[in-house]
């Protein structure tokens, strides 16, 4: 039985929006239990806490040290035990062909600054994932002009971030047989606090239906690696 976790202990921010990227994830998480996960950029150790949840065994893993608070959200759930820790560049992951039965990342690839790094990361993740295993993912686009010119206004790290385009990088995910992907995410984005990015997400849903998605601000899937 799953464990009861809290989605802003997951999701931690903006966590209405990023939290519609689990029940896709979840109808494509494997029959058997546990499942061997690595997370991907888990700094704060929310995905890592929610796959763990769900019985399976994670290696949580980021590019730096893991800071106390990380572990002690693992513990305070009670799922200590189903997650251990590693430093790792996801560009060169240390970790054999075949490794794990699925991978999962949340906001971390816009971070490696250019699509090549981009490619190089995405490979890893396929070349360690078992035939059959899956790719799961959530990124953030480039959105609307308005997104674009707040980013560049409010966020420091908007200088060296690569937003992803839908149909300029559908290619990130080529080594893959199969790729589902959906969009979502549009006003909430634009929230200066937790509490209005929550009161307009509540409003995107019917936004996001009818504007294109080259105006929405996050990209979520899964990717399949093939069974031969």
């Amino acid at each position: 039985m799953a464990a009861r976790v809290n989605l802003h202990d997951v999701i931690q921010w903006e966590v209405r929006s990023w939290s519609r990227v689990l029940p896709l994830w979840e109808r494509h998480l494997p029959a058997q239990r546990p499942a061997r996960f690595l997370g991907i950029g888990e700094r704060e150790g929310g995905l890592s806490l929610w796959f763990a949840s769900l019985g399976h065994d994670v290696l949580c893993t980021d590019l730096r040290p893991f800071p106390p608070a990380t572990r002690a959200l693992h513990e305070r759930n009670g799922l200590a035990e189903r997650i251990r820790y590693d430093q790792a560049d996801a560009t060169a992951l240390p970790y054999p062909e075949g490794s794990f039965d699925g991978v999962f990342f949340k906001s971390v690839i816009g971070a490696l600054g250019s699509k090549e790094r981009q490619q190089q990361a995405i490979a890893e993740m396929h070349r360690v994932l078992k035939p059959g295993g899956v790719l799961y993912f959530a990124e953030n686009l480039h959105g609307t002009w308005l997104h674009q010119w707040l980013r560049k206004r409010f966020v420091s790290w908007n200088v060296y971030w690569r937003y992803l385009d839908v149909e300029a990088d559908s290619d990130l995910f080529s080594p893959f047989t199969r790729l589902e992907g959906r969009t979502t995410g549009l006003l909430a984005n634009l929230g200066r606090s937790e509490g209005q990015r929550d009161m307009l997400a509540r409003v995107d849903p019917a936004l996001v239906q009818v504007l294109p998605r080259s105006m929405h601000a996050i990209w979520y899937g899964v990717a399949i690696k093939d069974r031969s």
